[in-house]
């Protein structure tokens, strides 16, 4: 018997304690080369793509993409070289179990041998079973199933990924298959004895000579309830001759449960809110002189910096030169850092992300331009890794393009501030000679870890940052 390796969930951060497979790239029966893509694990934080460390074959997979989180060490499926029985699978699996601690590795270092078989059963308990042949795509545990019981899975539609049968589609069969005569006065109509429905619905569908083919079910996978069948039957009119009545339908909420991502922000936050005593600072700067010098600079320099990346390179200068705003809290601890690390704040199709400029103020413009757009990337396509969010010493939120004019932002701890960027607007202002003139303003507002931070240290970082936006010269020093 050749080695038999266990996928377990892996350990990525001291903070990790569980972990889901969002997606699997394999299915049971494919063969892997070392460095092809396995799955995606969803974290906490991340969502982190799994690469196979060694070639092997997938011979099955314990726990399915978007199942619920599993714990740090769980068993996820098993690799081999494909020549271990079916039974030798099954024993390792019931015999597996985690390393100490439960912080198992990708692979499992435990022996392949199988644990003890459980006793067989009687003869006379088995089922009969027929042995199918087909081409179709279908999981083994669903054609297991499918050869005991007899289902023909000529007929079956199968809605895993490219039409594969799974347990479920089988599953689904043999309900519409076995369904039992409803007892009553009326009959149900024979076709839909094969549609996923409850009993209560039928016998309404039934009572009302409403037919259930082709209706679309809003219960648990696709199971047609009463109010699906209510919904189909006729609206009672209104007396009023040419008006019919309105009668509003039912307003059913579409319900999206927090993803892993999503969980841990309203956490932290929340946390934070409750906490951390913030106070707010606000400021507004004149941002033409800026605005002129990003053009000139994009010319120069061969690159697309954003006003976002312009005003990240003014933070961090002004960050460095009061250190006692470039802070973050541990305990009862303040811990001051020589350079800015400043975190962005990016709307990722799994929610709020912060990934880390590193050393911001050391960057030119055209290298942290590149830097946050590679970031911002990795946030869209789901990259990013732990090292990529770990360690601001600052955040940045920038609502200005969705045409907001100001808000107050919640401090991502253990950072001691977070600047929030509103709208760039043409607004009048007064000038020397007492004439009016317009020019664009950009709002900001600091928000402030009053434990580690004074007012006077936060106004005093405000104005440094106005200064360097309306004479970005200065970002050149």
């Amino acid at each position: 018997m050749s080695r038999i390796r266990a996928f377990t969930m892996p350990k990525w951060g001291i903070e990790m304690t569980e972990g889901t497979i969002a997606e699997w790239m394999v299915k049971e029966g494919d063969s892997f080369k070392r460095g092809d893509m396995l799955c995606l694990i969803e974290t906490a934080k991340i969502t982190n793509e799994v690469e196979a460390e060694y070639d092997a074959t997938v011979r099955k997979i314990v726990v399915g993409g978007g199942s619920d989180a599993e714990p740090v060490g769980a068993l996820l499926a098993v690799f081999d070289d494909g020549s271990n029985s079916d039974a030798d699978i099954e024993a390792f699996v019931a015999g597996f179990q985690p390393a100490e601690g439960g912080l198992a590795q990708g692979t499992s270092k435990a022996k392949a041998e199988p644990a003890p078989a459980p006793a067989a059963a009687a003869p006379a308990a088995e089922k009969t079973r027929i042995k199918i042949e087909t081409n179709r795509p279908i999981s083994p545990e669903a054609l297991r199933l499918a050869e005991e019981e007899g289902v023909d899975i000529s007929g079956i539609e199968g809605s895993g990924r490219g039409g594969r049968i799974t347990h479920q589609d089988v599953v689904k069969a043999l309900r519409g298959a076995g369904s039992p005569a409803l007892k009553g006065t009326v009959a149900v109509q024979e076709d839909d004895l094969k549609v996923f429905a409850s009993p209560l619905a039928r016998r309404i569908a039934a009572l009302n000579g409403i037919s259930l083919s082709g209706v679309t079910g809003t219960g648990a996978r696709g199971r047609i309830s009463k109010a699906d069948v209510l919904a189909l039957m006729p609206k009672p009119t209104s007396g009023n001759v040419g008006t019919p009545e309105f009668v509003p339908g039912a307003n059913r909420p579409e319900v999206v449960p927090f993803d892993r991502i999503r969980k841990v922000v309203a956490q932290r936050l929340t946390q934070a809110k409750q906490e951390l005593p913030h106070f707010y600072l606000r400021m507004s700067a004149s941002a033409d002189a800026m605005l002129e010098m990003r053009k000139t600079a994009n010319l120069v320099l061969g690159c697309k910096a954003s006003v976002n990346d312009w005003i990240v390179k003014a933070s961090a200068m002004a960050l460095v030169r009061h250190p006692d705003v470039n802070v973050q809290v541990h305990g009862q601890e303040i811990h001051r850092f020589p350079h800015a690390d400043v975190s962005i704040a990016v709307a990722s199709p799994k929610g709020l992300v912060t990934p880390v400029v590193r050393q911001a103020n050391l960057m030119r413009i055209d290298q942290l331009a590149a830097e946050a757009r590679r970031l911002i990337d990795k946030a869209q396509g789901k990259g990013l890794s732990m090292e990529d969010m770990e360690g601001g010493t600052f955040s940045v939120s920038n609502l200005g393009m969705f045409g907001i004019e100001n808000f107050d932002a919640i401090i991502n701890p253990p950072q001691g501030a977070i600047l929030a960027v509103g709208a760039a607007q043409r607004q009048p202002v007064e000038t020397a000679t007492g004439g009016i003139t317009f020019e664009t303003r950009i709002s900001f507002t600091l928000s402030v870890d009053h434990r580690a931070i004074d007012g006077a240290a936060g106004a005093q970082f405000l104005q440094t940052l106005k200064d360097l936006i309306e004479k970005p010269e200065g970002l050149f020093a």
